[in-house]
């Protein structure tokens, strides 16, 4: 699991940290950037911490990570710098840099970052970069599509609805009623960490759960309630994906929400998860199945529900860019699986590179 070839043999590889973005998530990346720049070997690579602010601007950040305490629990803000404006791209590979030795780390929660639009901008400049590509990050963002895509590979789901803002009438509420009962989820198509979604137990409480996804996006998405547990699985890898042990999420509040994962992190975390050999072999088979339906690379988290005499395990969703905080899931499930949390990003580094060689020797010319 090494990092990128460096042509020299002593030079760093350049990796460039994401973070902040221009989501409901931004807090989320600040925290999981935090915890990957303190983690990186500085011997083997040039960190280089850019953030970008809710209105899109993007900032140099080296100097206020290097003033942090070991008590900070985020990097600050990209909103409060008050660094020059940086452009994108000369700032991911400066002029007459190698752009072999960059690789992009998009730590970038949510809508513009891990929707496929940060990776087409570095798609376009050549530059290798972690995690899903652009049709996988815009597909597992959106929740009623990726739903649609895992259907048509028959992955088992708990049942939904999805619908666009002009289509949320009194007649989408009551077909809700009517094909999934009460109570039902209602979430953001495209968002994560439980930001806009609310629990709805009865037709007033829809309404409102539909009024505040639809402050996020303009495509919503309802789900029955599953009384199951919660199962997550962490996949690495690109065309020869593999699966962590599973996790089991123990949720101190009504469900898993923001507050759970990450403010008072009381969620009980049990790793491995208490399955039986053939339940875990089941749920890794189905992770690494999602994940390849997707067309997923580099890493995803796989989330399920389990009813147990029931249906088994249903596909949740996907996330392309998982927590990356000292207590989220995926690197606790791959530190439970043998690859502590330094080597994980050692492996994401040359998985980015991988992929990028892969793609890159594609002729462009008829």
């Amino acid at each position: 699991m090494a990092t990128p070839e460096r042509p020299d043999g002593n030079e760093r590889v350049r990796l460039v940290v994401l973070f902040g973005g221009r989501s409901a998530e931004h807090e989320v990346s600040c925290i999981s950037a935090l915890h990957v720049l303190r983690a990186v070997d500085p011997e083997r690579y040039d960190v280089v911490p850019i953030g970008i602010t809710r209105d899109g601007r993007w900032v140099e950040a080296g100097d206020v990570v290097a003033a942090l305490g070991v008590s900070a629990a985020a990097l600050p803000s990209p909103d409060d710098s008050d660094a020059a404006e940086l452009d994108p791209l000369p700032a991911i590979v400066p002029r007459h840099a190698d752009a072999r030795r960059v690789v992009v780390f998009p730590l970038l929660h949510g809508p513009m970052g891990e929707d496929g639009t940060v990776q087409g901008l570095l798609e376009l400049a050549g530059v290798p970069y972690i995690g899903a590509g652009v049709l996988a990050s815009a597909v597992c963002m959106d929740k009623g599509v990726a739903k649609d895509v895992l259907a048509a590979h028959g992955l088992p789901q708990a049942r939904w609805r999805s619908t666009r803002e002009q289509d949320v009438d009194d007649a989408f509420v009551d077909a809700v009623i009517d094909e999934l009962g009460l109570p039902v989820f209602v979430k953001p198509a495209n968002l994560g960490s439980s930001v806009g979604v609310t629990k709805a137990d009865t037709r007033d409480a829809l309404v409102a759960g539909l009024d505040e996804a639809l402050r996020y996006d303009e495509y919503v998405v309802v789900e029955e309630t599953v009384r199951g547990r919660e199962i997550e699985v962490a996949v690495l890898g690109n065309a020869s994906p593999r699966a962590s042990v599973p996790g089991e999420i123990e949720p101190s509040h009504e469900f898993y929400d923001f507050d759970d994962k990450y403010v008072d992190g009381a969620a009980g975390l049990r790793i491995p998860a208490s399955l039986s050999d053939e339940a875990t072999e089941e749920v890794r088979r189905l992770a690494v199945a999602a994940y390849r339906a997707l067309r997923v690379d580099g890493l995803a988290r796989v989330d399920f529900f389990y009813e147990e005499g029931g249906r088994g395990f249903l596909v949740n969703e996907l996330n392309t860019i998982p927590g990356f905080t000292h207590i989220s899931m995926y690197p606790k499930l791959w530190e439970a699986s043998g690859l502590p949390y330094e080597r994980l990003i050692d492996e994401l580094v040359r998985l980015a590179v991988e992929r990028h060689d892969r793609r890159a020797r594609f002729d462009t010319k008829r």
